[in-house]
């Protein structure tokens, strides 16, 4: 126990000097990978060596090569921070070490899951009835939902794939948003699928889908189908009309499914609960944990309103799995890992510490920040707001290159250098987009630690850095 506590005492030393210097360190990685494969690399070690020692210098050697994504200015991505009681549960998923694929292997794991799905179904009003999965993340989410769908349209057409495979079977089509995230692609090439199977539906000017556009889709061709739409698109953060939309596919047969990794949780939200209308008419969703609420990375959330269909998909029998004879849950039937994390277990943790109020109160708290930081970058001399106030947490700007006679080009160059710019000065992180074939920054807020201070501190920020990059050009 003696190397326990001293590494694990190491442990808690550094993860708490971390956290207390986020604000003081620069959100962006200060040293690249030439320098970091410089202090980590070496002989394999011949000889043990103390496992606090271990703890110590792999702290020293990795400094500078974290970015600050646990910190309240970190707008980049739609990735949040951990909140302490889900950071300090995923410490002892790791301490317990359980493989939580089935209940009788982690029977706690089992039934912290169990309670946790249907917490996650009420805080998100889905089906009650419905299934769940805690997967890695949002990628392996879609990709259980979209093997649930691909289930459930080929059965009724007389086809099972679970044991046919997809060669000689009906041909799947897909329709999907131009706007779709790439993890949706991704998802069809892993599942076989391809993406060749995929019709791209333009959305009109506001970002959304129309009844009109996908009622054409739905008729042109008769094939077993699955309609994929947005709860929150990664740039403006819109959404598609569920209300019009799900009723049209289902009347065409087709199965819905929903890509809310960080927008679903705006039905948490009373004041933004509007947006979703609807979506509950869905027969899949997919969603993420450690992006708004805010759990340790590795937690994503599948919702299947078919369970039949996602332990077809999903389920495994063999001689040597032991099944619970209680009706307890075996994650393995609705996950597509095998030996996994107790990825529910941080879920069940952040959702007694924040309660519904506290996540209605994150997720209000997030768009407000994200309107602020938006419109006040976009009211600097030299950058301009694209896509209008944002309506719930994300954002986007452009900044314009101010020699005479730029033209687009020249602004979309310019904003790249302005992203890199203010990622170097440390005070905030932001990445790039695009967006109507324009180059922008992308401004995602859903961090639980940001507050009105750090958007203050950005806005002066980009506005010193837009400054002197404005005067670096004119220069020339």
């Amino acid at each position: 126990m003696d190397d326990f506590d001293a590494a694990l005492s190491r442990a808690r030393e550094h993860a708490l000097a971390f956290l207390a210097g986020l604000d003081q360190r620069s959100v962006a990685a200060t040293v690249g990978a030439a320098s970091l494969r410089a202090r980590l690399d070496g002989p394999l070690p011949e000889q043990a060596t103390d496992p606090a020692r271990v703890v110590d210098d792999l702290v020293a050697a990795t400094e500078g090569g974290h970015l600050g994504s646990a910190g309240g200015r970190f707008f980049g991505w739609v990735i949040g921070s951990p909140l302490p009681a889900a950071l300090a549960a995923d410490w002892l998923v790791s301490t317990w070490d359980n493989n939580a694929a089935i209940h009788a292997s982690s029977p706690a794991a089992s039934v912290v899951e169990e309670i946790a799905g249907a917490w996650m179904k009420e805080i998100l009003d889905l089906p009650r009835e419905a299934s769940f999965a805690f997967t890695t993340g949002c990628q392996m989410a879609h990709f259980t939902g979209l093997a649930a769908a691909r289930n459930a349209v080929l059965a009724a057409r007389g086809w099972d794939v679970e044991t046919k495979g997809l060669a000689g079977g009906p041909a799947i089509r897909v329709l999907a948003t131009e706007h779709r995230h790439g993890t949706v692609d991704r998802a069809l090439r892993q599942l076989g699928l391809g993406t060749d199977c995929m019709v791209a539906l333009p959305t009109n000017a506001d970002s959304r889908l129309t009844p009109e556009t996908l009622g054409r889709a739905l008729s042109e061709r008769d094939a077993p189908t699955i309609v994929i739409l947005d709860a929150a698109d990664l740039n403006v953060g819109a959404f598609d009309p569920f209300e019009a939309l799900v009723p049209l596919a289902r009347a065409a047969g087709a199965w819905t499914h929903v890509d809310g990794a960080f927008g679903l949780w705006a039905r948490a939200s009373r004041r933004h609960r509007d947006k979703t209308l609807g979506v509950d008419l869905a027969d899949s969703w997919a969603t993420d944990a450690h992006k708004w609420l805010n759990t340790p990375k590795d937690i994503g959330v599948a919702v299947v309103r078919d369970r039949k269909a996602h332990q077809a998909a999903m389920g495994l029998a063999a001689s040597y799995i032991v099944r619970a004879e209680d009706g307890a849950r075996d994650a393995m039937d609705f996950t597509p890992d095998w030996t996994r994390r107790a990825r529910g277990i941080p879920v069940y943790a952040v959702l007694r510490e924040l309660g519904r109020d506290g996540v209605e109160a994150l997720i209000d708290r997030c768009c407000d920040f994200a309107a602020d930081l938006a419109t006040g970058i976009g009211a600097l001399e030299g950058a301009e707001l694209v896509g209008g106030r944002p309506t719930l947490n994300q954002g986007i700007v452009r900044f314009l290159d101010p020699r005479p006679g730029a033209a687009d080009a020249d602004h979309d160059a310019f904003t790249l250098r302005m992203i890199a710019a203010i990622n170097a000065e440390g005070t905030a992180f932001f990445s790039a987009g695009m967006w109507r074939g324009r180059r922008t920054m992308r401004i995602s807020v859903v961090g639980a630690r940001t507050t009105a201070e750090d958007i203050r501190l950005t806005l002066d920020a980009v506005g010193r850095v837009l400054e002197a990059e404005r005067a670096a050009l004119q220069a020339r």
